[in-house]
């Protein structure tokens, strides 16, 4: 692909809340990055553009078949008043695996991610320098045929939009309560699990929901057959440190790859603590629970990077895990991931890009 990136600059720039009154996805900054697919073009009219509402015909094919996808990553203004980008053309890749299921043509990997890079650029001074904010990055694509009938669409809208944003979890860095649920289900293997696509999430809301009604922060999913196995908690990856070792559920074609997932499992390679990725069945937890041996259980993903499990419930039992604070695995992994972000550490694995 081979076109040039427009820029049109907004005439006038909104008001920036303060740092603590971010919250997270609820404010945009002043300008969007959008892209146009037809047959007959490809991929064309690549520009950068004020931020605001876009008109559709009410029969375009998103909105009926969810033809779309999607992707979330960050920006950082590190301690030495840099910005920069963590592992994005780790997130673009990802997004060329999700468009292949969802039948939407590929991109320009590279142009997208300098496009990225551009747009943050213009909105630089929406990325704050306090700890624990970022400015959340969100591509996504939608289908734009106005038809009604099933079938992949024949012209497509790229975008990017950015939001300032704070903690993902009102309860920011402290453990959470999780509930296992075996009533519902996320997703089935070959399916939509391991892509980022509208409809995976959407098939999370209900159980959330109920979960939440119930006092707790989200849900921890098994698999769909046997409901035995764990597979996500939330829309995370989940670890298990027992008795010594660390695990995690194996990619198995229903669980999205997730970047920080990978992260986590390069940046333990490199203290020398080995991960083993199987299968892990909620009966074994609980039977290490039992043992002693059960000493940290964490989410991992890009809205809030480490997340500690205090509690968790199956059924008519709970329980709290390493007294209900976060563990000392949790705490290292979450000071170094994010001391790379903030550039309070070195870059070993070279992740970080500046723009």
């Amino acid at each position: 692909m081979s076109m040039e990136l427009q820029i049109n600059l907004a005439p006038a720039r909104k008001e920036k809340p303060a740092a603590d009154k971010l919250g997270f996805g609820t404010i945009f900054t002043d300008h969007m990055f959008v892209m146009d697919y037809s047959v007959e073009q490809g991929w064309h009219n690549a520009q950068i553009m004020p931020y605001g509402p876009l008109l559709f015909d009410p029969s375009v094919m998103v909105f009926h078949y969810g033809q779309a996808v999607f992707e979330g990553m960050k920006a950082f203004r590190t301690k030495d008043d840099r910005v920069v980008l963590f592992r994005p053309e780790r997130y673009i890749r990802r997004m060329s695996y999700s468009i292949q299921k969802l039948c939407i043509p590929a991109f320009d990997e590279a142009f997208v991610v300098n496009a990225i890079k551009t747009l943050v650029d213009i909105e630089r001074d929406w990325v704050y320098g306090a700890e624990g904010t970022a400015l959340y990055i969100r591509p996504f694509i939608i289908a734009t045929d106005p038809y009604l009938g099933v079938r992949p669409s024949n012209t497509y809208k790229f975008m990017v939009i950015l939001s300032p944003v704070g903690a993902y979890y009102k309860e920011g860095f402290n453990p959470v309560k999780i509930y296992i649920t075996d009533e519902f289900t996320r997703a089935a293997k070959q399916g939509l699990g391991d892509v980022k696509t509208p409809a995976n999430y959407a098939a999370s809301l209900y159980a959330g929901e109920q979960a939440k009604k119930m006092g707790f922060t989200q849900v921890l999913w098994l698999d769909p057959i046997e409901k035995k196995y764990i597979e996500e908690v939330g829309t995370m990856n989940v670890f298990f440190k027992i008795g010594g070792k660390v695990v995690t559920p194996a990619l198995s074609g229903s669980i999205l790859s997730g970047v920080t997932r990978d992260s986590v499992l390069q940046v333990l390679n490199s203290w020398g603590i080995a991960v083993s990725e199987r299968a892990i069945s909620v009966d074994e937890i609980f039977a290490a629970y039992d043992e002693g041996r059960l000493e940290e259980v964490f989410g991992t993903g890009t809205a809030a990077v480490i997340s500690p499990v205090g509690l968790l419930r199956h059924g008519e039992r709970e329980v709290t895990i390493n007294g209900g604070v976060t563990g000392e695995l949790s705490a290292r992994l979450f000071d170094a991931i994010t001391g790379m972000q903030y550039g309070k550490c070195s870059d070993d694995f070279g992740w970080i890009a500046e723009v």
